[in-house]
């Protein structure tokens, strides 16, 4: 049976929400973080050597990383599927599968490293230093923030804001596994976006959270979006 090692606030959420979608039978291992550092706990490197979620086990396999987990998952237990679950794995050779490729690539390669930034220096002026050191350290991150780290962020919204208004999944018109690996990445820009903007990418958070998989998956794994990410 697969089991997947799900740590709370953490990417692992899209692994419960396409477990539910799939409906295969699965365990869930919940591991909290250290309340002081936020890390995740030493007892999920007992799982994988990088002590990281997700991770999932199948039989022997032990799978880390997303979007490799989410590959597996639908080509191992994927023809299962029915209806529009179907439709994860675009066709080979089709427009569908390239977009699916690339956001597959994207949401980790791209997004992601400056949205994890982003809150690193974010926290830098907050954390304990000397009262000299303070006022340097705020300007520096502040520096950092307004002209590398917000501008990349920024543009990866705009630029999948704009997919959105042609597309109404990142694949094209149908629900793929590219969706499954770009709700993190989205949800996470979201939360450190202006209230008022990006309608399309709103509207897409909005479309996942109203599908009862998802909502199981939040009823079993907890909220997905906090602090760390």
């Amino acid at each position: 049976m697969i089991v997947l090692h799900h740590l709370e606030f953490s990417r692992s959420q899209r692994i419960l929400w396409l477990l539910e979608e799939l409906g295969v039978p699965y365990e869930i291992k919940v591991y909290k973080r250290d309340p002081k550092t936020r890390l995740a706990p030493p007892a999920l490197k007992k799982v994988h050597p990088l002590g990281k979620s997700p991770v999932i086990t199948d039989g022997a396999l032990t799978l880390a990383e997303s979007g490799a987990i989410i590959e597996y998952l639908v080509e191992t237990y994927g023809d299962q599927a029915q209806g529009e679950i179907a439709t994860l794995w675009p066709k080979s050779g089709t427009p569908e599968h390239r977009q699916c490729r690339f956001w597959m690539h994207y949401a980790e390669g791209s997004l992601m490293n400056w949205l994890v930034m982003k809150l690193v220096f974010q926290v830098i002026p907050t954390q304990p230093m000397p009262f000299f050191v303070r006022p340097i350290a705020k300007a520096i991150s502040a520096k950092v923030m307004s002209q590398l780290i917000d501008p990349n962020v920024k543009g990866g919204m705009d630029f999948m804001e704009a997919h959105l208004k042609k597309h109404t999944w990142f694949a094209g018109d149908a629900l793929s596994m590219a969706d499954f690996q770009m709700s993190f990445a989205v949800d996470a820009g979201l939360s450190r976006a202006a209230a008022d903007g990006y309608p399309k990418l709103r509207a897409f958070m909005q479309r996942i959270e109203a599908r009862p998989a998802y909502q199981r998956a939040l009823e079993k794994g907890g909220p997905t979006v906090t602090l760390p990410i």
